[in-house]
């Protein structure tokens, strides 16, 4: 066995399913911490096949539910995007008591919102992959259609997301919207690397560029070409995997 079921007590104060990746030889190099996807779990195809990955190159990944989702407690409909962050925060507590704190943070989609935010508040990181990530969380709104203007009138609403029911209320909106995201990213005192597919279907890959040019260098820019948002083809989550393991090893070990 490689991998490590344990949990962590989140923002809300509820306890947070995640899974330690290791590698199947010898001591870690780095660890890592990975961010999900929006409404996604740690599970979900592209994040297990990318920290599973990434431990063949001597990286330890933390994966995690975000309060409220998969296997961790809490109520989705009280978390936003503030949250999500000290969410991460406090799994990169967990792995520096744990184990050794992060040196690499990844997230996919707006996960990839939440490590550029994240890493002000995480001293020991010294790169940041984002996967697909939108340059502003605030783009998430544009995923909940009409129902946006039923939460703004309401104060919440239940919204249909990949499958599944979720209750947003208004905060999340006014949280994400109040993210000072751009001086996050100009700010980021880390090594980026910015990873997306040019044929993204919902997060374009317009985003990718607004990243690249907000950030200083070091960065870099790797385009996943014709892969899907979710990576769902697993030869772009090896791919993606393979790049992020070769550029963090100048960085993150």
């Amino acid at each position: 066995m490689h991998s490590e079921k344990t949990e962590f007590t989140g923002s809300l104060g509820e306890p947070l399913a995640a899974r330690l990746e290791l590698p199947p030889e010898g001591p870690p190099g780095a660890y890592a911490l990975f961010a999900h996807c929006f409404t996604c779990g740690k599970d979900v195809l592209a994040a297990s096949r990318i920290c599973k990955a990434l431990t063949g190159f001597g990286i330890a990944v933390l994966r995690f539910d975000f309060t409220g989702l998969g296997g961790s407690g809490g109520d989705f409909g009280n978390t936003d995007f503030s949250s999500n962050i000290e969410d991460l925060v406090l799994a990169a507590d967990h792995l520096r008591t744990t184990h050794a704190a992060p040196t690499l943070l990844i997230g996919h989609s707006l996960g990839g919102a939440a490590v550029l935010a994240a890493r002000r508040r995480i001293s020991e990181v010294r790169a940041v992959a984002t996967i697909g990530a939108p340059a502003d969380p605030e783009h998430v709104v544009h995923l909940l259609g009409d129902s946006a203007h039923d939460i703004e009138r309401d104060g919440e609403a239940d919204v249909v997301l990949a499958g599944r029911k979720f209750r947003v209320r208004a905060g999340f909106l006014a949280d994400v919207a109040a993210q000072p995201q751009a001086e996050c990213i100009a700010t980021l005192g880390a090594a980026l690397l910015v990873m997306h597919s040019p044929v993204d279907e919902l997060v374009g890959v317009e985003n990718a560029r607004r990243i690249f040019d907000t950030a200083r260098h070091p960065k870099s820019f790797i385009a996943v070409d014709g892969a899907d948002h979710l990576l769902t083809r697993r030869t772009d989550a090896e791919f993606v995997a393979e790049v992020l393991a070769a550029w963090a090893r100048r960085y993150a070990f």
